[in-house]
């Protein structure tokens, strides 16, 4: 199995900047689609940003201009970029890729944004 394990959670003041982490335990260049999510108590899980295997990336438009979702092959890493953050922000981020047939998830890394 795909084991995905995030880090760069913590606490943000609004306007902030933050890079979420997530290392996989194997070559995320077999991986098809690896992407970030985010859940708000409350709420339901929403996709955040995602990118393919071609590097090709997709954001929700309530982070676009703001997040940016990247890549790297040599580290098995993906990352996500946040700027300018607002306290609608706050969730707990999870990691998710597709391999094939099968999804995993991360453990998730809290965000909050709060003066």
């Amino acid at each position: 199995q795909v084991q995905l394990v995030e880090s760069g959670g913590g606490l943000v003041q609004p306007g902030g900047s933050l890079r979420l982490s997530c290392a996989a335990s194997e070559n995320i260049v077999s991986i098809n689609v690896m992407g970030w999510y985010r859940q708000a108590p409350g709420k339901q899980r929403e996709l955040v940003a995602v990118i393919g295997s071609d590097g090709t990336t997709n954001g929700a438009d309530s982070v676009k201009g703001r997040f940016t979702i990247s890549r790297d092959n040599a580290k098995n890493t993906v990352y996500l970029q946040m700027n300018r953050v607002k306290p609608e922000d706050t969730a707990v981020y999870y990691c998710g890729a597709r391999r094939g047939l099968v999804d995993y998830w991360g453990q998730g890394t809290q965000v909050t944004i709060s003066s």
